[in-house]
């Protein structure tokens, strides 16, 4: 028998020998069938394998035709098939009154539609199984409302398929909106002299890099300033402004005063004092350029 091989990757020739040696490829009947299975299975036996898997390959060709609308190479979609094909092998009960055909449909098509999910789009589509049923449906059945009641409003369609497929009705639109055209580059060029990119349209409202570096490094800084000021303030001024607002839940003046033995009125005018101190003292070091430098 000749050896069926996966469809080498974007080569016309190659995916078309693939699917004439597979539709050449004997059908097997129930016995022969369990036969290599069980040869497999039990004894590892690769001929069994080689055969059991190229009377099935048809199945490959079949199903990975049916996905040529998504925008995908033939010869991938052969490949990501021929892979669900090799794991339905791998996974078999040869013991079990199923017919490996059977078993291996559903393989075959999860392995070409996880494939069509990943690659239709950069942004992900289809997480649940509703929104990959919703993806691979939406327009076969958008045709068929259209084709029974041609006075069908969109809004009619919409609610008809979220009815049938068990979904919501945001669902439905979500899912056309994102179907309604392929993923474009920021980098495409806008009109045929290509001066400008579709990127140049987009507008950002957040600051640059350079904008959230300088932050950053006036936040540090002012920092520097803050702590080079408040280590020349009295203890008690210290530690008053420490609790009172460098804390993540301040203390209460009533707690200070408590605390400091004094009342928390007092406490108050010492805060007071203590952050006009803090506020001349800030500004001294910020004119001093030894401090600035990282002193």
């Amino acid at each position: 028998m000749a050896s069926i091989q996966t469809p080498l990757r974007d080569s016309h020739a190659a995916t078309q020998h693939y699917i004439r040696e597979a539709m050449r490829a004997p059908l097997l009947t129930r016995e022969r069938e369990h036969e290599l299975a069980v040869r497999w299975a039990d004894e590892k036996d690769e001929a069994a394998l080689h055969e059991l898997v190229s009377a099935h390959a048809r199945l490959v060709v079949s199903h990975a035709t049916q996905y040529r609308g998504y925008g995908l190479a033939v010869s991938d979609l052969l490949q990501e098939g021929y892979l669900g094909l090799m794991q339905a092998a791998a996974r078999f009960d040869a013991h079990r009154e199923v017919r490996f055909s059977t078993y291996a449909v559903w393989w075959i098509r999860a392995a070409i539609q996880d494939f069509v999910l990943r690659n239709w789009s950069m942004v992900r589509l289809g997480t649940t199984t509703q929104e990959k049923s919703l993806f691979f449906n939406l327009r076969r059945l958008r045709a068929k409302i259209a084709g029974m009641d041609h006075e069908a409003t969109e809004s009619d369609a919409r609610e008809e398929i979220a009815r049938q497929l068990k979904v919501q009705l945001r669902q439905v639109e979500s899912m056309e909106s994102r179907l309604s055209g392929p993923d474009q580059s920021a980098n495409a060029p806008l009109g045929e002299e290509g001066a400008s990119e579709w990127q140049d349209l987009l507008i950002d409202d957040g600051p640059s890099p350079e904008d959230l570096v300088q932050r950053s490094n006036d936040s540090s800084v002012r920092a520097r300033w803050l702590k080079a000021a408040l280590t020349e303030l009295p203890a008690r001024e210290q530690h008053i402004i420490r609790e009172r607002h460098l804390k993540e839940e301040g203390t209460t003046l009533a707690e200070l005063g408590e605390e400091l033995g004094i009342s928390k009125e007092r406490v108050r005018q010492i805060e007071h004092r203590a952050l006009k101190m803090l506020k001349t003292r800030v500004l001294s070091h910020s004119d001093s350029p030894t401090v600035e430098a990282g002193a």
